[in-house]
């Protein structure tokens, strides 16, 4: 009895790129976000200061998130040649970046909730000292966005994989490269939680100076507002865009109307169904199912959608119109 090496037809569903230098910045500006935070907090309390506060308990809620992050990438790389994910791990660090985002809309209320507080009951700040720390908790920020800064770093990307639907399992994978590109949302997430970080740093320097130099004291939790505002509006993006990948809302996505125009094109073919969702950062899986009176295999459909090396894995199924009046 002969025995057949099925390794060729078995494929690797991870199609994250391997992020162990997103992983160890992640975690180092975990450290230095903490750091900073302790650091604010303090001096926020007793300098009596509400747009130091603010980006003190704001950088708080990012260490969370930046931790949150890191660990996404450590689950994701552990669990990646997990079977039980379907597809991968990579909606692992998705996750992360929507939770990101939810703790943003948090933090955004309790500075809203807290400056109008201070606005009723003002009390009397340590501008000098607070100015201080309000820079150095900037540089920090501006440290930690360029480490998390995307520098379009060549990871290894897994091979495509096409799998034919037919009955008689006939496999054909293309060990070439995907399509390069997409964004990191986790890493994304943790970057726009820094950027909101240096935005509130500067906010509480502009707030400090303002009352130091002009008395205007209103200014301290006005910033602490405006930057709560600006804070919700980043998230509101960041919650579309990860809330989509994790919802596979793909079929929007001019990739399917590429594939749909390219497999009409075929003679005799029409597409009665097309089901489109990400895989990984700018890798798509594709199931579709057409109909011919043809004598066609699977293949020769997924051969036309070969020009598109976003599609990883293809599943195609064939049905065959057998009436002579072509009433299918």
């Amino acid at each position: 009895m002969s025995t057949c090496d099925h390794s060729n037809w078995q494929p690797d569903h991870d199609y994250r790129p391997l992020e162990h230098g997103a992983e160890r910045q992640t975690w180092l500006v975990a450290a230095l976000t903490g750091v900073t935070m302790v650091v604010e907090i303090a001096a926020g309390y007793m300098l009596n200061s509400m747009a130091l506060l603010a980006d003190g308990w704001h950088m708080a809620s990012h260490m969370v998130a930046i931790g949150l992050a890191a660990l996404a990438y450590l689950l994701a790389r552990r669990y990646s040649k997990d079977h039980r994910f379907a597809f991968g791990t990579w909606k692992i660090e998705v996750l992360a970046g929507f939770s990101s985002a939810l703790l943003l809309v948090v933090v955004a209320v309790m500075m809203i909730v807290e400056s109008l507080l201070r606005f009723w009951s003002p009390a009397p700040i340590g501008f000098d000292e607070a100015i201080g720390v309000a820079v150095v908790g900037l540089i920090v920020n501006l440290v930690s966005a360029w480490l998390l800064h995307e520098h379009h770093d060549h990871g290894h990307h897994h091979a495509d994989h096409d799998h034919d639907h037919d009955h008689d399992h006939d496999h054909d994978h293309d060990h070439g490269q995907p399509a390069q590109g997409g964004r990191d949302l986790n890493r994304h997430a943790a970057f726009v939680h820094v950027l909101t970080d240096g935005l509130t740093s500067v906010a509480a320097i502009v707030a400090l100076l303002g009352g130091k130099l002009f008395g205007w004291d209103w200014l301290d939790p006005t910033m602490g507002i405006v930057g709560a505002v600006v804070i919700l509006i980043w998230a509101r993006g960041l919650l579309r865009e990860t809330g989509k990948a994790l919802l596979d809302r793909e079929m929007d996505d001019p990739l399917v109307h590429q594939i749909r125009a390219a497999l009409s094109a075929v003679p005799d073919t029409e597409v009665t169904d097309l089901h489109l969702w990400r895989v990984g950062r700018a890798q798509y899986s594709c199931i579709l199912s057409v109909v011919t009176h043809q004598d066609r295999s699977a293949d020769r459909y997924k051969q036309e959608l070969a020009r598109f090396p976003q599609l990883v894995h293809v599943t195609a199924e064939v049905n065959r119109c057998t009436d002579p009046a072509g009433r299918c």
